[in-house]
């Protein structure tokens, strides 16, 4: 069983966290607030977890302006791509 466990990330064990990577898989990516309608979570709590997310080096982001107004869009890293798809196999393996 010990096994199985190892390859588990801490960093996915937050259903919000599971909810953004699982969201910037399947997307090139995603802002600020389509992610946070999404996950339907506040905005404090969108930014703490993709901070937390940002400093695993899972997640990159790019900031721009759209007719005046500020937007944060965000992207899985390569390295959160990896390690998202490392986890997800892991719980596939313990539900077989």
């Amino acid at each position: 069983m010990k096994e199985l466990l190892k390859d588990l990330n801490k960093a996915f064990e937050n259903k919000t966290r599971l909810g953004i990577m699982a969201a910037l898989m399947v997307n090139d990516h995603l802002d600020f607030n389509a992610l946070k309608g999404l996950l339907e979570v506040t905005d404090g709590n969108l930014a703490s977890h993709l901070k937390y997310l940002e400093k695993s080096g899972y997640v990159t982001y790019k900031k721009e302006f759209l007719n005046r107004k500020p937007n944060t869009k965000y992207f899985a890293t390569q390295e959160g791509k990896a390690a998202f798809k490392k986890h997800i196999h892991a719980i596939e393996n313990l539900l077989k």
